[in-house]
Parts: structure tokens; sequence; C-alpha cells
């Protein structure tokens, strides 16, 4: 007998307990990165957030699409200026950051599940007022800050065996401004307000690093912060760790930092022992978290 067909049949097997764990949990996902730009990868993570939905999980995705944004407001002649980190985004660029994320990638991953034998229906934070935003500092202009959150939109989707594929595009609460969000922000918003079992945040690093480089793959809130002082969390893994704080902070179980390039990266943290990437959240058991 072909030994790749035993390694599959057991690797299937000793998924059981982490598949019946997760039946019904509400998983949202912040895909983002160079993922995004291959059309390979897509597949992959299409074919993957498909198999979660299949097992009777609840996928939710939230993506970015930065370097699209950048491409376009190039090719229009429209400079890009960022502060800590933050695209500053005046009238004209927020115009194009809701053509690219509405349209161009929020269908493009739609059509990538659909592919796959999925479901999926795009939407934006202004969909249903999903996402209701104030201005998140003035220097930067017309990005949000969520402030109110309606997620029956999200679960009516769901409920429906539908997955949603939000883009972080939102409504300001004022005069319907619309807004730019950071990606990572709205999805820590939105598995918020869901009390999602996991919030995994699919990036271009591995993980959390400690003093030594090494990735550590199981932190409380408090050693965050630690590391945070001690400078080293830095650079941009400091908006992905105060997201999983907040989102903590909002009810979420558990948060996830994960190298989104590793090939069925959700996978691997959701189904084995091994997980993948940092996992973030208030208390860590003596005993191996993973199936928990």
């Amino acid at each position: 007998m072909n030994r790749d067909w035993i390694a599959t049949a057991r690797t299937l097997s000793e998924a059981l307990p982490y598949l019946q764990r997760y039946t019904g949990a509400v998983v949202v996902i912040k895909f983002g990165g160079n993922a995004m730009g291959d059309d390979e990868a897509m597949a992959d993570f299409a074919r993957d957030v498909v198999l979660m939905r299949q097992v009777g999980m609840n996928p939710v995705i939230v993506h970015g699409g930065g370097p699209m944004i950048n491409d376009l407001l190039s090719k229009l002649g429209i400079k890009s200026e960022f502060v800590r980190g933050k695209r500053v985004t005046d009238k004209a660029t927020v115009e194009v950051v809701e053509m690219v994320l509405s349209g161009l990638v929020n269908k493009r991953i739609v059509q990538a599940i659909n592919d796959q034998g999925g479901r999926a229906v795009g939407i934006s934070g202004k969909d249903d007022d999903l996402m209701v935003c104030e201005a998140d500092d003035p220097e930067l202009g017309f990005v949000g800050r969520p402030v109110e959150m309606n997620v029956q939109v999200i679960r009516d989707l769901y409920a429906a065996g539908i997955i949603p594929v939000i883009a972080p595009v939102a409504t300001g609460m004022a005069d319907n401004e619309t807004f730019n969000v950071n990606g990572d922000t709205a999805a820590g918003a939105i598995a918020g307000a869901l009390k999602a079992d996991r919030l995994l945040l699919l990036t271009d690093v591995s993980g959390v690093k400690d003093e030594s480089g090494e990735v550590v793959t199981e932190l409380t809130p408090e050693q965050v912060r630690d590391l945070t002082e001690k400078g080293v969390i830095a650079g941009g893994m400091i908006p992905k760790t105060e997201t999983a704080l907040a989102a903590l902070k909002e009810g979420v179980r558990a948060v996830v930092i994960l190298d989104g390039r590793v090939p069925n990266a959700c996978l691997l943290e959701l189904f084995t022992d091994h997980g993948a990437g940092s996992l973030i959240r208030s208390t860590v058991p003596r005993v191996k978290p993973r199936p928990a």
C-alpha cells in the first residue's frame, strides 16, 4: 500500500480531536501579505478556508491590500505617506483605497474561495453599518478607529453556510465619510464583537520573537507587554500584538500571529499539536493547550 496514503489517513485520524473541538467555532482570519499576490498561495489559502467550513467551523476573512493600493496610487500619480506605520489618507487616497479593497482585492478572494467549492460573499465594513468609525488621528486623515460594530450581518452569512470576506473600509459617525481601517485593527474589532474562538493574524514573519530571536509559541498578555517595554517587540509587530491584546480584552478566546507564507498555516495551527506561530491568550495552562 502507498505510504503516502497511509500517512494521509493517519493525519486525518490524529486531527479528529481538533475537528471535534472546533465544530461550530468562529475563527476570524486576517489575510494579507505576500500570499495575496501569488495565485498558487491564494488558491491554497482558499482551499484551507473551504475545508474549515466543510468540517463545521465558521471562518470569517478580513483582508488587507496595501501593495495593490500602492500600485494604483503610483499609476494615478498620488503620493502616499506613512506616519507611525499607518497610511496618511486624504480624500483622493481613500477613494482609491475603497476601489482596491472593496473591488479588486475582495472579489479576487471571493472568487478563489468559490473556485475551491466554497460559498463566499464579499462585503465591506460599510455594509449594514458593520463597522462605524471615528478618525483615529487628525494627522492621518481618513483613517478610522472602530467605535460601533454591527456583526449580525456576519452571523447571518455564516449561519447560511456562506464564508464572509470583509474589506476594511468603514463608515464615519459624523457625516457618513468613508474611512480606511488598518486590516489588523478591523480583524480584531470584528473578532471581539463576534467573541470569536480564534483570531488568526497572517503575516510575513514566523511569529513573536524573544530576546534571542526565537519564536515564542505561547504568550500571556503580561509577557507581550514585558517584551514590548524591553523593545524586543518593535516595529510592525507592535500593532499586531496591540490588536491581539485588545481582542482578548473583548472576549476573543485566543489570538495567533503566524506566517501566512507557510503552506496550510491555518490548518497547522488549528488541527495539529505543534500549531504554528505565536499563540497569545490570557492564561497558558500547564498542559499542551492547542486542543483546548
